[in-house]
Order: structure tokens, then C-alpha cells, then sequence
């Protein structure tokens, strides 16, 4: 009896193995104060695929804001609702008090971008509390900074000073840029409005330009791994753990144009006060069309290489395709910059100081021989009075000897005239011994004189 065998059909179709997915990464952008939140609702409407927040004390503020972000209201207990007007101190605390909170609302992110205008309560006060709680959660940390006009005041822009002095260490890197360099792209009869619109694009493209560097895949890739790279020690890889100054600019002009204009345009932005001269990292991404050369590629990086520390790692990226129709778009991440800030400052301040010094030397060492001379007229003159008075006991002593009164007179009236204080007093004094002589000798009985 043959058994029947059952046939067991097997797909031996190959299963597609899905490749794997590489972890999205997250960025939160949050605007402190009324400057920061006023800069990023305008960011809101150039910058996709990121998340956007307004954080201020003042609930009017946050009512303007751009409907597009999220509306972060912090340290309502301490302030009521309303700003803190112009102290830092008051923002912090503000922060402070509602630090769980700013905690949730950074948490699960891979890289946070701080921006805030300096010189302000809120902004200045609250910047270094939501940098340190951001760097603590382990994201990637970013600070982007404006500066007072000079119009502004001197007190504004010491508090802006002493917040960027508290940011440094709380940051991964941070870029800064002062309002008053705007002057020098614009007319100064252009509306204000206009003026800070202009920084804010400015802002917006160079913010562009990085999040695309990231996000958008190329032909030469450049990721997250890449940007965190050149965050790190240039030699021994480590992080760093103070802020890096960081250069950040995009340009894109026709492709028809000599790449000179375009490596002028990507290098020198006139809003930073400071190049990327000495810079220990670079990220440079290039797009084009199809048609981008190698030559091109080479004179950017070659110029860009030459400007950098000799140590500086340096990662470019090319991107192709329709968006970069008749136009080459480069975006330039440079930090470690080493330029100073605030130079203009402190350089008169020390000048002054040396100024001051030999002028206050003089002053006092006239006063003091003025002091002295007087005191010396003082001296002579009191003894010169104490030489022309005679006390009782001398004129009885003068009555005694039979001196005639006038003939002293006379020649204390000479010595005046030919003699100092010191030779009156010495001559009174041995006039006055010889007067003592002679009345002990008057004294003596006549019998017992010596004849």
C-alpha cells in the first residue's frame, strides 16, 4: 500500500529586506524675549521640517507672536504676566522657577537653537538657564545672538556683555551679531523695521542653508555626525566644554558669474564682526546643477582651507538637483573662530586709565610742594612773631641790668632785617644767659664779692 505523500508548497519568492532607517533628527528653535521670539516668527516662514517656540515672561508679547510656534510662557508667579524690564536677574529667576518645565519642553531633541537679543531682561536673564538645562539633556546646543544698537545705551549693551560672558561655557557653539553692523548694508534714513528684517533673513538663510546641509541627502552626504564632528577637539576628538564662536552664512548667486564673487560672498558677511580666520572646523556644502565642476569645487575649498587652522578638520558636501536651477548655493559653517569680541571697547577704556595717571601724579605732587611751602612760611613766620614779643619775665630781667630798652630794641629791629628766626633765638638765648650771670652776681653781698 503506497501512502500518498502530501506536497507542501513553499514560496521561495525572497523576502525584501528593508534597509535600515537612520534616526531623524530633531531640532527645536526657541526665541527668548521679545527680540528672540520677533526673530524666529519671521524664521517660521522660510524654514520647514523643525520645531518652533516663543518663550517670554510678557503674556502681551507672546499674543504678536507668529501663530506657526509654540507660545512659552515661563515665571508668571515672579513677574505677573508681565516683562522684566531691562534686569537680567529678574529673567533668570524667572527661569529658574520654572525650570521643570523648560526641561520638558527641550526634552528629546538632538540639537536646540537658542536665539535672543542681548541687552534686554528677559533674554539676557533666561539665555544662560535654558543653555544649561538644553546641554545637560545632551543636545546639541547652538546660540544665536544680537547685540544693541549703540543708540541703545552703554547700560544695554554691558548687560548684553556680561550674558555673553555667562553663555560661553553653556553652549556647543554660538554666533553673534551686532544690530549696529547693519549700517553698513543699508542707508541710515531705512526703517527701523526694515533694518532688523534685513539681520533676520540674514539669519533665516544661513539657518537654511544648515538644516538642509543635514537633512537633505547629496552627492558628497553630509549628516549630523559630520556636524557634531567639527564640535570636537581638532586633534584629540574631545568636546569641548566652553562655546566655540561659530561663522554661519549662505549665499547663492548665478551660475553664470565668476566663482570669485561667490567665495567673496560666502566669506565675508558684513553683519559678523569676525571672519572664520583660525577656525579648527568647517562644514561646506555646495549645490548646483548637474553640470557643478571640479574646478569650482576646488577654488571654494582651497580658499576656505587656507583661511582655517592648519589642524581645522574640514567636511564638504555637493548637492545636485532641480532647486539649483542656474544658481550655485553654498553654505559655510565655520567655529572656532578665534576673532576677538567687543574690541572697540576696551581698548579706550585702557588708553584713559593710562592717561589719567601721570596727569593725577602731577596734581598731587604740586599740592604737596604747595602744601609744604605754605606749611614752611607757616613755621617761619610763627617763630619770627615769637622773637618780636618778649614775655614779662625777660623785660624784668632787661630793667635789672640796666640796659637801656631801646638799644635792645634796636638791635632786635636789626637782626629783623639781616637775621633768620633760628639766629634771633640764639643770640636772645645767650643775651638772656649773661643777664642770669649778672643777677646772681647782684644777689651776692657786697663783703663776699670778688674784687
Amino acid at each position: 500500500m503506497v501512502k500518498n505523500k502530501t506536497k507542501q508548497i513553499v514560496n521561495r519568492t525572497p523576502t525584501k529586506i528593508k534597509a535600515p532607517q537612520s534616526k531623524k533628527i530633531k531640532i527645536r528653535v526657541i526665541g527668548l524675549g521679545g527680540g528672540g521670539s520677533s526673530i524666529v516668527s519671521e524664521l517660521t516662514s522660510r524654514i520647514k521640517k523643525i520645531s518652533f517656540v516663543v518663550a517670554n515672561t510678557d503674556s502681551r508679547a507672546l499674543r504678536i507672536a507668529s501663530r506657526k510656534t509654540i507660545h512659552f510662557q515661563f515665571g508668571t508667579e515672579l513677574t505677573k504676566g508681565l516683562g522684566t524690564g531691562m534686569n537680567p536677574d529678574m529673567g533668570r529667576e524667572a527661569a529658574i522657577a520654572d525650570k521643570e518645565k523648560i526641561k520638558k519642553l527641550l526634552e528629546g531633541y538632538d540639537f536646540c537653537i537658542i536665539v535672543a537679543s542681548l541687552g534686554g531682561g528677559t533674554g539676557s536673564g533666561a539665555a544662560p538657564i535654558f543653555s544649561k538645562i538644553s546641554k545637560e539633556l545632551g543636545n546639541v546646543t547652538y546660540g544665536i545672538f544680537t547685540l544693541p544698537f549703540k543708540f541703545e545705551g552703554e547700560k544695554k549693551m554691558e548687560i548684553a556683555r556680561q550674558a555673553l560672558s555667562k553663555l560661553k561655557s553653556k553652549l556647543d557653539i554660538f554666533s553673534v551679531i551686532p544690530n549696529e553692523r547693519i549700517f553698513q548694508i543699508i542707508d541710515k534714513k531705512t526703517p527701523l523695521k526694515s533694518a532688523l528684517s534685513i539681520i533676520n533673513n540674514s539669519l533665516a538663510e544661513g539657518l537654511e542653508g544648515l538644516i538642509d546641509m543635514i537633512y537633505a541627502p547629496g552627492l558628497i552626504n553630509i549628516d549630523f555626525a559630520d556636524f557634531k564632528t567639527i564640535l570636537s577637539d581638532p586633534i584629540i576628538g574631545q568636546k569641548k566644554t566652553s562655546g566655540k564662536l561659530a561663522y554661519l552664512n549662505t549665499v547663492a548667486i548665478s551660475h553664470k558669474k565668476d566663482t570669485k564673487d561667490l567665495i567673496e560672498g560666502v566669506l565675508y558677511n558684513p553683519l559678523y564682526p569676525y571672519t572664520i580666520n583660525g577656525a579648527d572646523g568647517v562644514l561646506l556644502n555646495i549645490g548646483g546643477e548637474k553640470n557643478l565642476t571640479l574646478d569650482e569645487v576646488n577654488r571654494v575649498l582651497r580658499t576656505i582651507s587656507g583661511l582655517s587652522d592648519k589642524d581645522a578638520k574640514i567636511i564638504f558636501g555637493v548637492a545636485q538637483g532641480k532647486k539649483y536651477s542656474g544658481v550655485i548655493k553654498t553654505t559655510l559653517m565655520a567655529v572656532g573662530c578665534k576673532n576677538k569680541m567687543f574690541p572697540s571697547v576696551k581698548k579706550p577704556l585702557v588708553k584713559e586709565k593710562k592717561a589719567k595717571k601721570p596727569v593725577k601724579k602731577k596734581r598731587v605732587a604740586k599740592a604737596k610742594a604747595k602744601g609744604n611751602a605754605n606749611a614752611k612760611k607757616k613755621k617761619v613766620v610763627g617763630k619770627a612773631k615769637k622773637t618780636k614779643v618778649p614775655d614779662k619775665k625777660k623785660e624784668a630781667l632787661i630793667q635789672k641790668s640796666n640796659v637801656k630798652i631801646s638799644v635792645v630794641v634796636k638791635e632786635a629791629d636789626d637782626i629783623k632785617v639781616r637775621k633768620n628766626a633760628l639766629q634771633i633765638r640764639k643770640e636772645m638765648e645767650e643775651e638772656e644767659k649773661e643777664i642770669l650771670e649778672r643777677e646772681k652776681l647782684w644777689e651776692t653781698p657786697a663783703f663776699l664779692r670778688r674784687k
